[in-house]
């Protein structure tokens, strides 16, 4: 990787964890993301493909709908929000900021680390790729306040993120641990009683 992607890959890793409101901080993601191109983002459906094919059927024709949503779903409302200006009225504080915080220090090693070894690699093969996952996570937990994984994403054993009133069931929450830059360790998401 070049040394101008690395410098991006930090700044915007410095520039996201100096966010304090949900507008600042979807300002931010919205401008970041917005330096992707076309090509870009053709790869990153690639690498979602390549991720997504292994799987076995039945599991893989539903599941590749919420991974499609999960990244290219978040992309087009964080960038229909960023563009409209929504953002600019957004003045609350980022809803948990202890696990912001905790999100924030993510990025930067779970980009730049040796993908084999930090489990970030998300079938991108490309940091500033595996950045663009950051980015749009980053605003479905805390822009949009909601699950990493979209609800109704299916897992193995036939469990599935849910929502309950204003709160979210995962039943991988707590299983991610050992995956030391997952998203899933700083997910608003409660570990589904259970599983």
């Amino acid at each position: 990787m070049s040394e101008r992607g690395v410098e991006r890959i930090r700044r915007t890793a410095r520039r996201i964890g100096a966010c304090t409101t949900r507008g600042e901080l979807g300002s931010v993601l919205g401008e970041e993301a917005g330096r992707y191109t076309l090509h870009d983002l053709q790869r990153i459906g690639g690498g979602i493909k390549r991720e997504v094919d292994p799987l076995p059927e039945p599991y893989r024709s539903q599941v590749r709908p919420y991974f499609e949503a999960q990244i290219f779903g978040a992309y087009h409302r964080l960038m229909h929000a960023h563009r409209s200006g929504s953002f600019r009225s957004m003045d609350d504080p980022i809803a948990d900021p202890d696990r912001f915080k905790e999100f924030a220090a993510l990025i930067e090693e779970g980009c730049l680390r040796e993908s084999g070894k930090s489990g970030t690699d998300f079938g991108f093969s490309d940091p500033l790729h595996s950045l663009f996952y950051y980015l749009v996570t980053g605003y479905l937990m805390f822009v949009e306040n909601g699950p990493g994984h979209p609800v109704g994403t299916p897992f193995p054993g036939g469990f599935v993120v849910e929502q309950r009133g204003d709160e979210y069931f995962c039943p991988i929450r707590d299983k991610e641990q050992d995956v030391p830059f997952s998203i899933c360790n700083v997910c608003p998401a409660h570990q589904m009683e259970g599983v």
